[in-house]
Formats: C-alpha cells, structure tokens, sequence
C-alpha cells in the first residue's frame, strides 16, 4: 500500500462520521428493498380500490424492475462522473417524490407510471451505496460493514411482505394499501437532510463517458420483450406482439455490434463484452438471468394464489410467508460464513437442488389439501425452499464475480446487477403464460366459486415451471469456479496484480 493510500486510509478511519453516513445509505438501501418486495402482498388490494387488469397488476411490480435494470449501470457512471453523494441525494429525492406520487395515484395508468419513475430512481440511488461506503471505510474495516449490510439486504427481504401485509390490513385513516408507498417518504426526507451533512463527496479518478445509446438500446430490447408478454394474454395474442418479441432479439444484436463500435471508437461501453470471454462470469450471468425469472414467477404468483385463489387476508399471507424468509436468512448467513469457503460452487448446486425440491414438496401440498389448505401446511415447503434459495443468493455474486480482471470488476458488477433485474422483470412478464395462460376467463365468470381451484392449478403449473427453470440453472452452475478466489469483498488484504496496481475489493449490490 502506498504513503497516499495508508494516509487516506488513516483520515478514513478517524472520521467519526462514517458511521453516521453508513446508517444513512443502509436505510436508503433498506427501503429500496422493502419497496421491491412490498407490493406483492399488496396487490389483491390495488387490483380491487383501482380495479386494475392482470395486465397492469404485472407492470406495477415489473415496471420497477424494468427501469431498475435499465438505469443501473447508468447510475452507477454518472455517480463515478459528478459525485456519488450527490447522485445519491438525488436519487433519494427522486425515489421520495415517485413514493408520493405512486401513493396518491388515482388510477392505474397514473401508478404504473410511478412505479418506472420509482425504479428509475432507485437506478440512480442504489448504485452509490457500495461506492460511498468503500471511500468512507478503510479496507480493515471493510468486512465488518460488509457484514452488517447483508444483514440490512436480509432484514429488507424478510420485512418487506410482512410490512406490506401490516400497512394493508390496517387500512390507516381508511388509505388501505396506499401507506406502502407513503412510508418512504418520511424515511426518504431524513435520509436528504442528514445525507446532506454527514456524507462525504467523492468521484472516480478515471470516470467513462456515458453511452447513452447503449442505455436506449439494452431499455428498447428489454421493452420490446416484456411489454407484449404482459399484454398479450389480454389481447388474445395479437400478431404484433409476436413480432416485438422477435424484433426484441435483433434490437439485442444492435447492442452488441455497438458496443464492439464504441469500445474501439472510446474505451467506454455500457456492456464491457470482453467479460464475456470469461467463462464463470458468462455461466454466472445466465444463472443470474435464469435465477431472477424463478423469483419474478414465484412471489407474483405465490401472493395471487394465497390472496384470490385461497381468500386469505394481506396479513394471513404475510405471516404465511415468516418461515420462508427465516430460512433463507439463516442459509444465507451460512453459506457465506462457512459453506462456501469449503464446499464452494457445489453450496450453490445443492441450493438449487433444494429449491427444486422445496417446490415439488410446495406442488404435492397444494395437490393434496386443495383449496383448504392451511398456512401450516405450507411450513415444511416454504422453509426447504428458503433454505435452498438462501444457499443461492447469498455466495452468487462473488462467485461469478472471482475470475474478472481488476480493471473490470465495476463494470461486472454493475452487469450482475442489471441482469438479476432483466430476469425478475422477465419473469414477471411470464407470468401471463405460465400462470394466467392456464385460467379460463369465461369459465370463471359462470362460475366464480371455482376461482380457488383455478387458480390452485396454475400457482402449480407455475411451480412446474419455476422448477424447469432450477434444473437448468443447477447444470449451468457447472461452469462457475469451483472455488470462490479471495479477494472478492475486501475479504482480505489487497492483492498486487501483474501491473504493479493495487488490487481493489469487488463492490457489488
């Protein structure tokens, strides 16, 4: 380490500050996660106060994660260029005022808007979190608040639905499921007000250009895909719908022969494709991809079934789905404690293995017991796949992360990131196919007290699929590094590559 970097490291360590900054940017982090999960129990009750389509009901939970994945990158360079904190204020500014706006929506149209300004946001937002706190800590103190904002991701992900359920089912000052909105915005002023004070201004040395026509291409493509998945089964299908979706592929093509053009012409495209060359991080992204499209059928489909097709309230769904989020919290902290530095990629193989057989344990449950089935019931399922699910989520990024050149490692992770968001924002465009694609609209409409077993049957069908989906994703994992190398989250002291360079820690989010 160099005379500089020991001095920054020692003003670093002795700002007392840095811990205020780091509760700041862990509750901006915190909401942005409890807002991704907390709609899905939230949405039987929008679909019935704004009396929204299937169609619309899946663009309010994959319009986020549409203008996520297609601002993330984005957010992340302009942060590098004109200052992480204060792209960070301004995505908090932006995410507060899109809560406000989503939380007063009069209508459909109105709250599918706000939820792409929302996840546009939180592009610009999210990106700063790793970045801000790898300037504000030194590296010896890195693994410890590494450490403490998993716990925070954990805590997101387990609160998220059971906060949903709570906000709905009180129903507070008769705003009914409104309040999961409007929650971000007290939280979301103190975070600009204290942001403003106690974060510290930083910039990349070396920042890239923008490529904003990589950003218009890779958001055109992911358009083309998913708006007619979502609108089709509505519109009987229409021809044009077929046509966008394989228009989508070469507008994908597009992307890449520009990106080939722009790393010649300037050294800073979007989508660095030589990472590609690697073959753990080529495997690692299509698991990624893969993985987020399991995720997006899954917690849609999971909620309707247990709010529409089974009558449960908000609440009873919600706590329905403790066990699960315990089980994937414990299996988490696990694997990245002391699976994976054993066992190494087969920890992710046996957790896809017992995802799978979580779900086929979750389809013999709901065969068995039908439309009386009990929350109880649903423990021994939800907890396998919890389990399994936690021994995933956790260790992956790092894992496809470990065989990427220093030089890289930003880029990488802003596209692991980007393609998590690309899949659940797929998958919830499938849901159209693998779920409502299997109930009978007419059939419904003559008779409405058939609506539990119809939808039993496609919460099963989609189970079916999301299983598919897990066994590839179990022989694609094949390809990751047997074992994880070890410099990945400054889990160590810094390597000195072949450069001569220091060798930073992997950031990613």
């Amino acid at each position: 380490m160099s005379s500089h970097d020991a001095a920054t490291e020692a003003a670093a360590a002795s700002d007392k500050r840095r811990w205020i900054a780091l509760a700041i940017v862990m509750t901006a982090a915190f909401m942005d996660l409890v807002d991704a999960t907390i709609v899905n129990i939230a949405i039987p009750s929008i679909e019935k106060d704004l009396g929204a389509s299937f169609g619309a009901i899946q663009w309010i939970t994959a319009g986020y994660a549409l203008a996520f994945a297609a601002g993330l990158i984005t957010g992340g360079r302009l942060g590098d260029i004109y200052g992480r904190k204060r792209l960070f204020l301004l995505g908090t500014a932006g995410f507060t005022l899109a809560s406000a706006l989503c939380g007063f929506a009069a209508n459909q149209e109105m709250l599918v808007g706000s939820r792409l300004l929302q996840g546009a946001a939180a592009a610009m937002m999210v990106p700063q979190v790793l970045s801000i706190i790898h300037v504000t800590f030194p590296a010896h103190e890195r693994g410890k608040v590494f450490g403490m904002f998993g716990a925070i991701i954990g805590l997101g992900a387990v609160s998220g639905p059971l906060l949903g359920a709570l906000l709905t089912q009180w129903n507070i000052a008769g705003l009914e499921w409104r309040p999961i909105f409007l929650i971000n915005l007290p939280v979301g002023v103190a975070a600009l007000i204290l942001g403003r004070k106690f974060i510290t201004e930083s910039k990349a040395p070396k920042a890239l250009k923008l490529d904003m026509v990589g950003v218009l291409l890779v958001t055109t493509a992911l358009l083309m895909l998913v708006y007619p998945l979502t609108r089709g089964r509505e519109l009987d299908w229409p021809l044009w719908g077929h046509l966008m979706m394989a228009g989508s592929l070469l507008v994908f093509g597009a992307l890449v022969a520009y990106e080939k053009y722009k790393t010649k012409k300037d050294g800073s495209p979007l989508v660095e494709l030589s990472l590609f060359k690697v073959k753990s991080f080529a495997a690692g992204i299509a698991v990624q991809l893969t993985f987020g499209v399991v995720l997006g059928i899954f917690f849609l489909v999971w909620t309707l079934y247990m709010q529409i097709g089974l009558g449960w309230t908000p609440l009873h769904a919600g706590l329905t789905g403790v066990p699960f989020s315990i089980a994937v919290s414990v299996a988490a902290g696990m694997s990245v404690q002391k699976l994976v530095p054993r066992f190494g990629r087969k920890v992710l193989q046996a957790g896809a293995l017992t995802m799978i057989a979580g779900i086929l344990l979750y389809v013999f449950v709901t065969g068995r017991y039908g439309t009386g089935i009990h929350s109880w019931q649903m423990i021994a399922p939800l907890v396998v796949m919890g389990l399994g699910m936690g021994l995933i989520v956790a260790p992956l990024t790092d894992a496809v992360l470990s065989e990427v050149p220093k030089e890289h490692a930003g880029s990488a992770s802003g596209l692991i990131n980007t393609t998590g968001q690309m899949g659940n924002a797929l998958g919830l465009g499938l849901v159209s196919v693998v779920f409502f694609g299997t109930i009978d609209d007419e059939k419904l409409a003559k008779a409405p007290g058939e609506v539990g077993a119809a939808f039993t049957d496609a919460f099963q069908n989609s189970l079916g699929w999301a299983a598919g989906v897990l066994a590839v994703i179990f022989l694609v994992m094949f390809a990751l590094p047997a074992k994880p190398k070890q410099h990945l989250e400054g889990g160590g002291d810094d390597e000195v590559v072949a450069d001569g360079t220091a060798k930073e820690p992997v950031l990613t989010y």
